[in-house]
């Protein structure tokens, strides 16, 4: 087969036609191995594991318990159980032959041992001048990153090479690997001795010898092709996913294990799998076809995360490992040695085009690890741990990051360090880090409150607790954010900022690129310039009023969100309840404050009958986000009304919360948003966190949403739905609805409970009025009574006003201050001393707090329930 007969398919990539004839492919290998110059590091491999069948089916939990023995190599090999042997889809006739993959040439011989490009006219050998970094994973795409490569001539790097099939470029390689080892030559001499004809190719330590030579000792060039950081959803994915088969019992259990590098990163337990986008090479995994010689060049991780190699098949990868902890001792080695290229280019070990041999670290004092990596074995890396290495022959491996909850001490200190370096980052720290406290949050909450155990919740307090590494992570991020804005007294007004300040744009620091998903600085003249707290300085104004802090939670509410995972009730109901409420629009940071305070669950819901419609309330979207099947109208068919319970949490001023309540409506299914499905939305009881709104898929019944906050079960159904739409557009399906933008579905009408006939018939449970704050807020707005109310507005008014309604506290209240003392030492006589120091926390947090606000809920529930 020749590669005219089948073009690339690739036009942004060379293939034959385009490539120079000086290039690897049009010449003849003439370099050719010295086994006795060989320089084989003499180093220690690392720690290899064999997980038993009962061990692999907890692909985070077996990684979580070896890290305590392999952390300290940087690096480890898992062998799977005999049974666990993949097939491979790229292994097909289809893909073999006719898929075409971009590759980069690599100059091994240059890898260590070259001039500055400074220098570079000065020796015989023409240098390349194009260079491709390590594309940026989210910023830019592979066209911009080829532009910026041809602008900058004076880096050294990797040429862009042929396109290949797999099976032109397997010819390649073995005839490379042929030639360069003189197997026919030696075969000949071997069979003239033996009188046997046997193959002799080289061994894996021959190899080794002989790569460490050229790096360190190089005499001729020796050039190859690696097909690097290949987007499997171009050329495919290694493993089996659900688009492919479905149909073969036995290859499924490999579609949905999570060994298979698809679903790796998220997996319950990563904190990768609240990572929103699908990240090419974080989140998606990336293909890498390798022939003898290609290697990959010192490196860490972005933001330091742990990466899971699978190797699928073809001749053995070597690998090299330093412990994070030694990270700083390996930059330093490299600095010493290669001086001149790291004044030319301070940034060099981010651009992954430099090696320095194993036995120089070692001279140094850095400890380094081998690992020989054979077809169906995985290689982990763990944080901030450095590897390199190079292909033995023709290969192809996969591979992925992964985010234990370990990791985030460690990404923590990624994006510090990214921010002292001026370094882009990839993904947003601290939107990760909320979001899995706050699934923690939920998890204990369930647990305790529910009384509602499952792996997936049991897992995630499994990292919560005064000492867990969750509760750890989040208290030493508030730790950095309460330092930064005390720094800022006085020096700016503080905003909340808006919910989706970042939804749409990347909001990153204009100095630093820090991440700005937790705080940033700005002023009101330059509405598009914001700074990180650190740079707070760099926002000038020509009034100083203008300049501006916007907080995404305050300190008050960042530290309640660690008392919550140190395992507080109060704390934890305070964030269920705060992480539901719906957007505050107000701009003013304690108007917010007081408005969640006089607000419990925030824009709650309300049901509708049979028959009735609800109108999905869309934010206005612009263009190709538009979409006309988003603000279509969806059928809300009540099952039953319920029944009325007397309380405060019962009701709110938007809407009555019957027991019992249960309706249907028809939604996009969660799990095939290319078609419509039923969910049933209920009200149940919560115990003394009142109703709990729950929202189930009719055909999946195990895959529900509960929550204190009937919009929040609403939004957890479109975040599902959005996720799903994201990873089956990655797949390459069609048809598929837009994502829906934040607060995009009203639950409050997708209960029913926004209808006037539902209302009405909600109403009519409740004839003596005892949700008073639902009738007052009726009658102050002016709404017409309904049929069932019986009484006047004026009389109702009056009535409301003065008296306490179904143990409500009138709002018209004084007492002295020797009153307030008598009644609080009767009270504080009952208490113990942890009692009365939480008590005590709480009051002095002031009426702004979250805390105080589930004290005052708490308190009205007592007086309520004595009242009967």
């Amino acid at each position: 087969m020749k590669m005219k007969d089948y073009p690339s398919r690739n036009t942004q990539k060379n293939d034959e036609s385009h490539e120079s004839p000086g290039s690897p492919r049009h010449r003849k290998v003439l370099a050719r191995w010295d086994p006795n110059e060989a320089c084989r590091p003499a180093i220690d491999d690392a720690p290899v594991f064999y997980p038993t069948e009962e061990e692999f089916q907890d692909t985070l939990g077996y990684i979580a318990s070896i890290r305590p023995r392999a952390e300290a190599y940087g690096i480890c090999k898992i062998v799977p159980p005999p049974s666990w042997k993949p097939p491979c889809p790229l292994k097909e006739k289809e893909v073999w032959e006719r898929s075409k993959f971009s590759t980069r040439i690599q100059h091994v011989d240059l890898l260590q041992n070259r001039e500055p490009m400074r220098k570079k006219s000065q020796r015989k050998r023409k240098r390349r001048r194009q260079f491709n970094t390590r594309p940026r994973r989210r910023a830019r795409s592979e066209s911009s990153e080829a532009n910026a490569a041809g602008e900058n001539g004076e880096k050294f790097g990797f040429k862009s090479g042929s396109d290949f099939t797999l099976d032109e470029f397997e010819r390649y390689a073995e005839e490379f690997k042929e030639s360069y080892f003189r197997v026919k030559e030696r075969t000949q001499e071997s069979s003239a001795e033996t009188g046997q004809d046997k193959r002799c190719w080289p061994t894996v330590n021959d190899i080794e010898g002989e790569y460490w030579r050229i790096i360190e000792q190089p005499t001729d060039e020796v050039e190859v092709y690696y097909g690097a950081d290949l987007e499997t959803g171009t050329l495919g994915s290694g493993f089996p996913k659900v688009s492919s088969v479905m149909t073969d019992a036995k290859i499924s259990q490999y579609v949905t294990s999570g060994w298979n590098l698809n679903n790796l990163p998220r997996l319950s337990g990563s904190v990768l799998g609240f990572e929103e986008c699908n990240i090419s090479g974080v989140v998606v995994p990336w293909l890498y076809i390798g022939m003898c010689f290609s290697s990959f060049c010192w490196h860490v991780e972005d933001h330091h995360l742990y990466s899971l190699n699978y190797h699928h098949w073809g001749d053995p990868k070597m690998w090299y490992g330093v412990p994070g902890n030694q990270a700083s001792s390996l930059e330093q080695a490299m600095k010493k040695h290669l001086s001149d290229l790291f004044e030319e280019q301070p940034d060099l070990l981010n651009e992954l085009v430099t090696q320095l041999s194993p036995s120089v670290l070692k001279s140094e004092g850095v400890p380094v690890y081998r690992v020989v990596q054979n077809a169906g074995e995985f290689v982990l890396t763990f944080p901030r741990a450095y590897h390199a290495g190079f292909n033995c022959g023709f290969n192809c491996a996969e591979a992925v990051n992964v985010a234990p909850v370990d990791w985030l001490q460690h990404g923590q200190n990624a994006v510090e360090l990214y921010s002292a370096q001026l370094h882009k980052t990839s993904i947003s720290h601290d939107k990760l880090l909320l979001a899995v406290a706050k699934e923690a949050v939920q998890a204990l909450w369930e647990i305790s409150v529910l009384k509602k155990e499952n792996p997936d919740n049991l897992r995630w307090k499994s990292f919560c607790g005064k000492d867990g590494m969750l509760t750890r992570a989040i208290k030493t991020r508030v730790d950095l954010e309460e330092k930064r804005i005390e720094r800022l007294q006085g020096a700016a007004h503080i905003q909340k900022m808006e919910k989706d300040f970042d939804f749409n744009t990347e909001r990153e620091c204009i100095s630093c690129f820090y991440d700005l998903h937790l705080s940033a600085a700005c002023c009101n003249c330059s509405p598009d310039r914001f700074t990180c707290l650190k740079h707070a300085n760099l926002v000038t104004c020509c009034d100083p009023d203008n300049r501006l802090v916007l907080l995404r939670h305050t300190i008050d509410e960042l530290k309640t969100l660690v008392e919550a995972l140190e395992g507080s009730m109060f704390p934890q109901r305070a964030w269920v309840s705060k992480d539901h409420r719906g957007h505050l629009g107000q701009k003013n940071l304690s108007d917010s404050i007081l408005a969640a305070h006089n607000k419990l669950f925030g824009p709650d819901l309300s049901p509708s009958m049979k028959s009735e419609h609800v109108e999905n309330s869309m934010h206005k979207v612009s263009g190709a986000d538009s979409d006309p099947e988003q603000r279509t109208n969806y059928c809300v068919e009540v099952i039953t009304l319920g029944s009325i319970v007397h309380g405060k949490l019962w009701s709110n001023k938007n809407a009555i919360f019957p027991l019992g309540y249960k309706s249907r409506v028809m939604f996009y299914n969660i799990c095939n948003p290319l078609v419509k499905s039923r969910y049933t939305s209920e009200v149940m009881a919560g115990g003394l966190l009142g109703p709990l709104f729950k929202v189930t898929l009719e055909e999946l019944p195990q895959v529900s949403f509960v929550h204190m906050s009937a919009e929040e079960c609403w939004s957890n159904v479109c975040k599902r739905l959005n996720q799903e739409i994201q990873t089956q557009r990655s797949l390459g399906k069609e048809g598929l609805p837009s994502v829906q933008p934040p607060g995009s579905i009203n639950g409050l009408k997708m209960f029913g409970f926004d209808t006037p006939s539902v209302v009405q018939a909600i109403e009519a449970l409740d004839p003596h009025h005892k949700s008073a704050e639902y009738w007052q807020n009726k009658v102050l707005n002016n709404k017409s009574p309904s049929s069932t109310g019986g009484d006047s507005f004026a009389a109702e008014k009056n009535s409301l006003e003065t008296r306490s309604a179904g143990g409500e506290i009138a709002d018209s209240f004084e007492t002295t201050a020797d009153e307030t003392r008598s009644v609080f030492g009767r009270l504080l006589g009952k208490a113990n001393r942890e009692e009365m120091e939480i008590l005590h926390r709480i009051l002095c947090r002031g009426s702004t707090s979250s805390l105080w606000r589930v004290a005052i809920e708490t308190l009205t529930e007592e007086i309520q329930r004595n009242s009967k």
